[in-house]
């Protein structure tokens, strides 16, 4: 429960709204006790066929004969204990005495309080037995009315807090997946932390409403009712609970097992939302390989697990409630048969035990009963707590499991100042490994000077996204250094250090917003103008204005899809050219587009690298022509440097390469 326990200190920054809801819970409950309360009254009238005024004036009556009677019999005891030598034979007397004058005691405090209600009932309430019971109708109707009004009161500012607290951690959560490392999202998957963000995310807040809604509320409509029936008779009412802590002993038992069944059930639920996401995203493969068969049957198997696993949820909820009415039950029946024989047989005592200090009335036993079944309900409604309690402490676990998780990237602790570059770019007996004992970059040394531009080439799988991903620190080396200007970047803030930066990447990714929006992004503060002569220079401007319904105001589409491959990929350099990074990296960023595209984009990058660093990921032979040098690499080394002439002549791997590859598709 400690990491649920963290979400609930996000609520608790909401005090006003929590006090309020607490106020409104109290008064549900005092108003909860004081309508059922109202049975005495109604009993007192309808049974007995007199009013309220009648009733008190005979309370009065009978209880000052009482302290007649018992005045005159503690007279009689003292009398007698004055008359006898002190000795064993005077200590029944003692003990009589001592219970007459407790008697007394209770008699006179039942006087008191008869004496004190007397005024009031004569002032307000009606003379005759029938009037009688319609006002207390309608004090019982005007209770409930305002019970409902708190009740409603309670309800929203219960939802608000819990709504406000879950956004909070939503927002903690997405703020911490942002600066997760790119690896992270490889080994979690993109359904595993969509499921925390939605699945997770909604048990929390379940946990959250229930925790300051019902596990507030309920508790102190019981605790009113208790205190009701404590004031009756508080004896009996400790004889009825005698079962109550074994019922709480076995409820806490069960609510440990549903919270890890809980946390089996969300993980199921993750697997099933990456397969989702799975076959959504590859639905043209899933198509056209004809294997829908196929997936609708792991999509079975996955379903198929998780109801298994909510069926077994369902039979460990399934014993709360059945556990907490049994001992409701029980509690009733002990107080129905020990009252019973209290009012039957005008005792005040239980196998020699003192359970009240007068006889109870007819009234007050039923007024008794009323009371322990207004704490039957409340604890029933607890009983489906425990449950939500549970699922939303095993959906707390999941989702800071995730927030709590270190990333291998950070800043340091005291970061170095980073100006424009200027000087060059240099990677130092550069190392790296995904998995130790498998080299992805081994000593890797380049020098790149300011203003240069470099192709890297070489198969696939050589490690030439790897390298251009050290650069922005997406990964750091396991060993070496890559530094900018002399500077190591792991001294540097990220952000310093990636304002420098542009990419255009062989998939570019638009968002789901307009073309405007989606150039801007990364300068959000550039200007209309400033926009435009980006996407002018990117020669994207006409067919922007031409050829799309909303000019700049048009939707990109989930990931772009509603542009073609050659748009995104200008759309895309658009973004690069507002943002004016000192180093650019293009990741193949003309391998999937038509050559008219391409011939524009290779135009466009003509001027637009111009003294500035740039580093080409290259697929055709027209790209390999904006390089002034080129890098050959092969199983994570570099092999040879130069220019293409030179390359052809005396590097062997780029001279296959090139016969192979840039001939064929030049």
């Amino acid at each position: 429960m400690n990491h649920f326990w963290r979400a609930v200190r996000l609520a608790l920054a909401y005090r006003w709204t929590i006090i309020a809801s607490v106020v409104c819970a109290l008064a549900v409950g005092v108003l909860w006790g004081a309508n059922i309360a109202t049975i005495k009254p109604f009993v007192e009238v309808a049974f007995n066929g007199r009013s309220l005024q009648q009733w008190v004036h005979s309370e009065i009556e009978t209880a000052e004969q009482h302290i007649a009677e018992l005045s005159s019999k503690i007279d009689d005891l003292q009398e007698q204990l004055e008359s006898e030598a002190q000795g064993a034979d005077s200590l029944p007397l003692e003990s009589e005495l001592a219970q007459a004058q407790t008697q007394l005691e209770t008699e006179q405090d039942a006087l008191a309080g008869s004496l004190w209600i007397k005024p009031y009932i004569e002032q307000y309430l009606p003379a005759e037995p029938f009037p009688t019971l319609l006002v207390i109708a309608g004090v019982l109707l005007a209770g409930t009315l305002l019970k409902v009004t708190f009740l409603i009161g309670n309800t929203i500012a219960v939802n608000r807090v819990a709504h406000l607290a879950t956004l909070d951690l939503r927002k903690q959560l997405y703020r911490r997946t942002l600066k997760m490392h790119p690896a992270a999202f490889d080994a979690e998957g993109t359904g595993e932390l969509m499921s925390r963000f939605t699945f997770d995310m909604e048990n929390v807040f379940r946990g959250l409403h229930t925790l300051f809604g019902k596990a507030v509320r309920e508790p102190l409509k019981m605790v009113a009712c208790l205190i009701g029936a404590a004031f009756i008779c508080w004896r009996l009412l400790f004889l009825s609970l005698v079962l109550a802590p074994l019922a709480i002993y076995l409820v806490r038992k069960l609510a440990q097992t549903l919270k890890r069944a809980n946390r089996r059930a969300m993980e199921d639920m993750s697997k099933i939302y990456s397969l989702l996401e799975e076959s959504f995203q590859g639905i043209r493969v899933v198509q056209a390989f004809t294997m829908e068969r196929a997936e609708r049957n792991r999509f079975h198997r996955s379903n198929k697990n998780y109801f298994l696993r909510a069926m077994r949820i369902a039979r460990y909820e399934s014993l709360t409630r059945p556990l907490t009415e049994l001992t409701g039950v029980a509690t009733i029946l002990v107080a129905l048969l020990c009252g019973a024989f209290l009012v039957l047989q005008h005792e005040t005592h239980l196998w020699g035990i003192r359970i009240c200090e007068r006889p109870l009335s007819l009234s007050s036993l039923l007024l008794f009963y009323g009371l322990l079944s207004g704490v039957s309900d409340p604890a029933r409604k607890l009983s489906e707590v425990f449950s939500r309690l549970q699922r939303a402490a095993a959906a707390a676990e999941r989702i800071y499991d995730l927030m709590d998780r270190k990333s291998m990237i950070c800043d340091p602790k005291r970061p170095k100042p980073l100006v424009r570059h200027h000087r060059e770019l240099e990677l130092r007996n550069v190392h790296f490994h995904y998995k130790p004992g498998t080299p992805v970059l081994t000593n890797i040394n380049l020098r790149i000077s300011t203003g240069e531009t470099i192709a890297l080439v070489g198969p696939n799988g050589c490690g030439k996204s790897t390298l251009v991903n050290l650069l922005p620190r997406f990964y750091d080396p396991t060993q070496g250094q890559v530094l900018l200007d002399g500077i190591d970047v792991r001294e540097v803030r990220l952000r310093d250090l990636r304002r420098q930066l542009g990419l255009v990447a062989q998939n570019s990714l638009l968002f789901d917003d307009t073309v405007f929006n989606n150039i801007r992004y990364g300068c959000p503060h550039a200007t209309r103008e400033e926009v435009i002569a980006a996407a002018k220079r990117a020669h994207a401007h006409a067919f922007i204005e031409e050829q799309l319904s909303d000019g700049y105001e048009t939707i990109a589409g989930s990931q772009g899809n509603l542009l073609s491959g050659g748009q995104r990929q200008r759309v895309a350099l658009a973004r690069a050219i507002l943002r004016n990074p000192s180093v650019l990296i293009l990741d193949e960023a003309t391998s999937q587009i038509d050559m008219e595209s391409e011939h524009l984009i290779h135009k466009v990058l003509e001027s637009f690298i111009k003294n500035r660093t740039t580093i080409l990921i290259i697929h055709r032979l027209s790209t390999l022509a904006l390089a002034e040098r080129i890098v050959v690499m092969e199983a994570g080394q570099i092999i040879a440097t130069g220019r293409h002439d030179e390359l052809l002549k005396r590097c062997s791997l780029y001279r296959r390469l090139y016969d192979v590859q840039f001939q064929r598709i030049a």
